[in-house]
């Protein structure tokens, strides 16, 4: 009795140990080496490639301590000397960020194009990489370089998924990621329904370019009003330099908390103005 309890138990042990092991986890949390920082996305949307985050984080301190070099040798006060380091710090950032919003309204005006010529590819009888290699020169001046550079890996390596990723990070666009993944897809299942999916998608882009065109035209005086009355009051502040006595002020405690005050002014009032006119824009989810 006492060797069958004990082999009864050994047994209700096992069990619960399976049990417990067969339970749910959570879930580790999957990293990808190949996907990029916010940073290092924004440079590649701007089509600046060639720059890391890095480099962008130096020219951004050289940016700024050479502002502050300068507006200190002019005005001698320390003050306003880093007020306008700090604008210097910030300005490649924001040029960057202008050079990505400019990319991807180039972009926006082109896809359709991209998407008909694929089609008409697919249509004549190419296949999918030979498709897009051709792209390189029927394709808009813009995007050839990164479809040049498609082709020539794919035709050293052969391998069509690793080339597409690359070709997608180098796009580093919303509407260039849902081709990409449409022609893997393509790749990897087959069907005959590519041609028609492609030609949908042009008519979607045509018809989103053209509404967004007309609502950028209304909403661009709001941005340019936004960016005049943050500018006005810092350039009234740099023409003030030629007034020593009145920037002194500005080096005690009371100048300090008053330019401390009118910088967050500015840059809330900023923000919220832009987030008014701000038009929805695609993110990239299928990275």
């Amino acid at each position: 009795m006492t060797e069958s309890g004990a082999f009864l138990g050994l047994l209700l042990g096992v069990g619960l140990l399976l049990v417990w092991r067969s339970g749910s986890r959570a879930p580790k949390p999957r990293t990808d080496p190949r996907r990029p920082g916010r940073r290092q996305e924004l440079l590649g949307a701007a089509g600046l490639t060639g720059i890391n985050s890095a480099q962008l984080l130096a020219l951004q301190v050289v940016a700024g301590v050479l502002a502050t070099v300068v507006v200190l040798l002019a005005t001698a006060t320390v003050t306003v000397s880093l007020v306008f380091g700090l604008f210097g710090f910030l300005l490649p950032y924001v040029q960057v960020r202008r050079l990505a919003g400019k990319r991807r309204a180039d972009l926006r005006e082109v896809w359709p194009e991209v998407v008909d010529n694929l089609a008409s590819a697919v249509r004549a009888g190419l296949s999918l990489p030979e498709a897009l290699s051709s792209l390189s020169t029927r394709g808009p001046e813009v995007l050839r370089p990164p479809f040049a550079r498609f082709a020539a890996e794919y035709r050293s390596s052969g391998r069509f998924g690793p080339c597409l990723d690359r070709l997608k990070d180098e796009l580093a666009d919303p509407v260039g990621d849902r081709i990409v993944e449409t022609l893997r897809v393509a790749r990897e299942v087959g069907g005959s329904d590519l041609g028609r999916v492609l030609r949908t998608l042009s008519t979607f882009l045509r018809e989103d370019a053209r509404a967004r065109a007309e609502l950028e035209t209304r909403q661009g005086w709001v941005v340019q009003a936004a960016r005049l009355a943050v500018a006005a009051p810092w350039a009234v502040l740099l023409l003030l330099a030629s007034q020593s006595a009145t920037l002194e002020a500005y080096d005690s405690a009371t100048g300090t908390m008053i330019l401390l005050g009118g910088g967050a002014v500015c840059l809330a009032a900023y923000r919220v103005m832009l987030r008014i006119g701000r038009l929805p824009e695609d993110v990239r989810v299928l990275q």
